[in-house]
C-alpha cells in the first residue's frame, strides 16, 4: 500500500506539473496574454507583481543606512526631481509628461509615498530601478548625494501644496541635475575603485554595457540583451588587432572610442553616450576579455 501511494503520489506531482508547463505553453504561444499599453495588466498580475516588488525592495534596501538627516528641502532635491522624476509622475498639482501617461504599469504620482516607503526604500528604488516598469536605475547617471537628495524630496512631496512646489522649482529653476558632469562625487570614486581591484568588477562592468545602452546594438558575450545588430557582435573584440581599422586594440584606446567615438571617426554611427571615463576604463577592460 504504502508503495502504491508513493507511486500515485509521484505520478499526481508529475502530472500537475505538466498540466503547469501546458498551460505555459499555451498561454505563451497562443499569445493569449494582453501584451499592449493600452490596457493595464489583469487586476491578479497586477497585485502579485506589486507584492513581489515591495518585499523585494525591502529585501534588499535592509542593509542601507539612510542618513541622520537628509536635506529634504534642498533645491538640488527639487532639480533632481524635475529633471528624473516629474515626467513619469508629476508633482502636486502637476501633471505627468504624455510618456508617464501613457506607461503601464502606470507610474502614479508619488505625493502618497512616504505612506508606503521608507527613506532606504526610495534610495533603493530611485538607485536600482524597477526592471519591466519603465522605472529607470540612476545610479550610473547621479551622483550619491543627489540619489539621497531626490529619495528626501520625494518623502517630502505629502507635504507641498501645489503653491509650495511650485515655489521649490522656481527656487531649483538654474540647477541641472546631473550636471554637466555625467558621473561626480563619491559614485565616481567607488566605481573607479571597482574597476581596478575589486572582485566584482566583471559584473560591475556587464551592468554598465546595460546602463549605457550598448547592448541595444550590440550582441555582447555574457550580457542579456536584444538580438539586434545595429552594431557589430562584439565576440572576440579582446583578440582583434585594430579598433575602428586604425588604432591599436589597447584598453585606453578602447575607453577613448567609448567615449568620444566622433573625435577618431567623425563618420562613425556610434553615438556619444556620456560615458564617465571610470565607467569607460571599466567596459574597456571587460570587451579585452571577450577572445
Amino acid at each position: 500500500m504504502t508503495r502504491r501511494r508513493t507511486l500515485f503520489l509521484r505520478f499526481a506531482m508529475v502530472s500537475a506539473v505538466g498540466l503547469l508547463l501546458a498551460g505555459a505553453a499555451i498561454f505563451v504561444f497562443d499569445l493569449s496574454y494582453d501584451v499592449s499599453a493600452l490596457r493595464p495588466h489583469t487586476r491578479p498580475v497586477h497585485a502579485m507583481l506589486e507584492k513581489v516588488m515591495h518585499h523585494a525592495v525591502d529585501v534588499r534596501s535592509r542593509d542601507i543606512e539612510a542618513p541622520a538627516m537628509p536635506d529634504m528641502a534642498s533645491e538640488r532635491g527639487a532639480a533632481c526631481y524635475r529633471d528624473t522624476c516629474a515626467q513619469c509622475h508629476g508633482g502636486p498639482g502637476v501633471a505627468p509628461g504624455p510618456i508617464g501617461m501613457g506607461m503601464q504599469p502606470l507610474p502614479g504620482p508619488l505625493v502618497d509615498a512616504a505612506r508606503r516607503w521608507e527613506l532606504r526604500h526610495v534610495y533603493w528604488i530611485t538607485r536600482n530601478g524597477i526592471k519591466m516598469t519603465g522605472m529607470p536605475a540612476w545610479e550610473y547617471r547621479l551622483s550619491d548625494d543627489d540619489l539621497w537628495a531626490v529619495s528626501g524630496f520625494v518623502l517630502q512631496l505629502a507635504q507641498l501644496s501645489p503653491a509650495d512646489y511650485a515655489k521649490r522649482m522656481d527656487a531649483a529653476q538654474d540647477l541641472r541635475c546631473p550636471e554637466s558632469t555625467p558621473c561626480v562625487g563619491a559614485a565616481c570614486v567607488a566605481v573607479q575603485t571597482v574597476a581596478i581591484d575589486d572582485d566584482d568588477w566583471m559584473n560591475r562592468a556587464q551592468i554598465a554595457l546595460g546602463q549605457y545602452a550598448c547592448t541595444a546594438c550590440h550582441v555582447i558575450p555574457g550580457t542579456v540583451g536584444p538580438e539586434t545588430h545595429v552594431g557589430p557582435p562584439l565576440a572576440g573584440l579582446g583578440a582583434r588587432q585594430l579598433l575602428v581599422g586604425r588604432l591599436p586594440n589597447t584598453p585606453q584606446n578602447l575607453a577613448r572610442w567609448i567615449r568620444d567615438p566622433k573625435a577618431i571617426d567623425p563618420a562613425t554611427a556610434m553615438p556619444d553616450l556620456s560615458v564617465s571615463e571610470e565607467h569607460a576604463a571599466l567596459m574597456a577592460r571587460y570587451l579585452a576579455t571577450l577572445r
